[in-house]
C-alpha cells in the first residue's frame, strides 16, 4: 500500500479551504474584481479541500488502526 503523509495532505486541505472562504470575502467586499473565474476557482478551492480533508482524515484513522494491533 502506498504511504501518504497525512500532514502534508491535511495541511494542503486547510489552505484550499480557506482559499475558498477567504476569495468570495474578497469579493464581497469589493476588494477583487467578481468574475466567473475566481467563483468557479473558489468553489473548486473549496471543494478539493473538503475532499482532501477528508480523505486525509480516513487515512489518519486507518493508519492508528493498524499501528494499535
Amino acid at each position: 500500500m502506498r504511504r501518504y503523509r497525512t500532514p502534508y495532505l491535511l495541511s494542503a486541505a486547510t489552505v484550499l479551504l480557506v482559499a475558498g472562504v477567504v476569495l468570495p470575502l474578497l469579493m464581497v467586499l469589493h476588494v477583487v474584481e467578481t468574475s466567473y473565474f475566481l467563483g468557479f476557482l473558489s468553489y473548486g478551492a473549496t471543494v478539493s479541500g473538503a475532499f482532501l480533508g477528508y480523505l486525509g482524515t480516513m487515512i489518519l484513522v486507518v493508519e492508528r488502526r493498524n499501528r494499535n494491533r
